[in-house]
């Protein structure tokens, strides 16, 4: 950990308002970014975004540089109030289990076609697609491919294993597929 972030994290401990400026200029756009993808309506990520920061302030404490990095578990924490706010709300949601085996029939060739070269349309298309599914699974494709996280940072943040969420990451792929290719007919 570097000296800045040591001092910032000692200044968010003493509940210094500039401490807290420093971390809101520093982290603030990633975590907007990171909630927005997840929660989708302005309005709703700017009230999960500052629940985020309300607990990043209040539990400054609990935090362990040797687990994770200050960005990482900063990540964690808006993950899981955006997970919480998203399963307040209804709306339609795609379950793997839905699909039968016909997603798991997908290969990852035709996954990788699916997704193809990053043009506007394919853009758009990921991102209708990403509405319909579950917010476990929406944050693993945002904090993946989004983000650009590692799969160790982001088993931190879902409290799981990096096993476990290259598999996840490779089953939303293919459902994703699958609503693309429904989006396209």
């Amino acid at each position: 950990m570097t000296e800045t972030d040591t001092n910032l994290i000692e200044g968010l401990r003493q509940q210094s308002p500039q401490a807290q400026q420093q971390m809101l200029d520093r982290y603030g756009r990633d975590v907007f970014a990171q909630v927005i993808r997840l929660v989708s309506v302005t309005e709703n990520a700017e009230e999960v975004y500052q629940d985020v920061f309300i607990k990043v302030f209040k539990h400054i404490n609990r935090y362990d540089a040797e687990k994770s990095s200050l960005k990482t578990w900063v990540s964690r924490i808006a993950y899981n109030e955006a997970i919480s706010f998203l399963r307040k709300k209804s709306a339609p949601m795609v379950y793997f289990e839905d699909y039968g085996d016909r997603a798991e029939a997908l290969s990852d060739t035709e996954v990788d076609e699916t997704f193809g070269h990053a043009n506007q349309e394919t853009v758009q298309l990921i991102r209708a697609a990403l509405k319909y599914l579950p917010p476990e699974e929406r944050a693993v494709i945002t904090m993946f491919y989004y983000e650009e996280m590692s799969l160790k940072d982001i088993a931190y943040v879902t409290e799981s294993l990096p096993t476990t969420v290259a598999s996840k990451l490779s089953r939303t792929r293919k459902k994703l597929c699958r609503i693309i290719k429904m989006l396209q007919s």
